[in-house]
């Protein structure tokens, strides 16, 4: 096992609290309509929307509201489709960054990521331009306390090809996307819970920029993720100490 994971900080995730709490609800309903839409609205039966509806309770979103959003996603209730998409696209210095979107109008979503992407010194490119560079994975991220032992036992049968330790002492496991439901169902029966759960797109190898272009990836990243259609942002980013200080 690592001592270093070359996983760290492979996806710009949300560490600041998101202060408008209408678009956070807005985004999880989206998840959970997608993932009742994929997969049926029983969350015993479908991880995807169960991991969903885990993320929208921890945000205190209310019941009601995720109800409602389960009954679009089987199509008991009426609403506008939302659909999976993703954009492809390079930030200053060459990086390259992918937004998975889940929208109900792709006429407005796709030109306010472009107009996003050329103020901040990015250019949103053509589908498949940077998709190449990343490796579609299932992703686990674990707390230290789930013990080394125990997480390596777990992953090697049921799926998992890849256990490393981050610096910050957590537990990284990757699986091919066809093994992530058994190695998921595996962690809960363990009663281990993940930080992280999900289907990610994982860098093949990471780029170095200077900090100054590293800062503006960084802000580009950040206005990305704050908007509404936007579930996730990935990049192939090298974050190194200098880029997220505060002086320029």
């Amino acid at each position: 096992m690592a001592g270093h994971s070359k996983w760290a900080n492979i996806q710009h995730r949300k560490g600041r609290v998101d202060a408008a709490r209408g678009k956070l609800w807005s985004k999880l309903s989206k998840a959970i309509i997608v993932a009742a839409k994929g997969g049926g609205g029983d969350p015993d039966g479908n991880i995807r929307l169960r991991k969903a509806i885990d993320d929208a309770k921890s945000v205190s979103m209310p019941k009601d509201n995720i109800e409602r959003a389960i009954k679009r996603g089987t199509g008991e209730l009426a609403g506008n489709e939302v659909e999976e998409m993703t954009y492809e696209g390079y930030g200053p210095g060459g990086v390259a960054i992918m937004c998975e979107v889940m929208t109900d109008n792709r006429n407005r979503t796709g030109p306010e990521l472009k107009l996003l992407f050329s103020k901040l010194g990015g250019d949103l490119g053509k589908t498949g331009c940077v998709a190449y560079l990343f490796e579609r994975k299932g992703l686990f991220v674990l707390p230290a306390e789930a013990g080394e032992e125990k997480v390596t036992e777990i992953a090697l049968e049921n799926g998992g090809e890849d256990i490393e330790l981050t610096d910050e002492g957590n537990f990284q496991v990757t699986c091919p996307p066809e093994n992530y439901q058994n190695l998921a169902d595996a962690f809960e029966a363990a009663e281990l819970k993940p930080e992280i759960s999900e289907l990610s797109r994982l860098p093949q190898t990471m780029v170095d920029v200077d900090a100054a272009n590293g800062k503006r990836v960084l802000r580009l990243l950040e206005q990305l993720d704050d908007h509404d259609d936007v579930q996730n942002v990935t990049t192939n980013l090298n974050i190194t100490d200098e880029m997220v200080t505060d002086d320029e």
